[in-house]
């Protein structure tokens, strides 16, 4: 049997804060980004109720339906993955965050 979101959630969180004992790291100096690529909204919005914030996507169009969906929601939306210069302009929109930027013609059209 599988777990829930909530209890897959808290597990994580768990784990996170014996590896920043174990480690040394400030308490809460970890954040955890849950990846909810291919989840439905209905999901995330389960992980936001655990007071999950931060969620990542590399489908651009899968993602901007969920971010829509999700307005009235306050999340963080991480884009990872490799970005294709004509979806800079649509990314820089709809995430706040951008974790894989590999060439300066990508940054500099995210910039604009």
């Amino acid at each position: 049997m599988s777990l829930s979101i909530p209890e897959n959630i808290e597990k994580v969180r768990h784990l996170i804060s014996q590896y920043e004992k174990k480690y040394a790291r400030i308490p809460d100096s970890v954040q955890l980004i849950a990846v909810s690529k291919t989840h439905p909204a209905d999901k995330i919005r389960q992980a936001v109720n655990t007071g999950q914030a931060h969620f990542a996507e590399n489908y651009l169009q899968e993602a901007v339906g969920k971010i829509s969906e999700l307005h009235d929601l306050d999340i963080s939306w991480h884009f990872i993955g490799p970005i294709q210069s004509n979806k800079t302009h649509a990314i820089a929109e709809n995430f706040h965050w951008v974790h894989s930027v590999d060439r300066m013609k990508i940054a500099q059209r995210l910039s604009e």
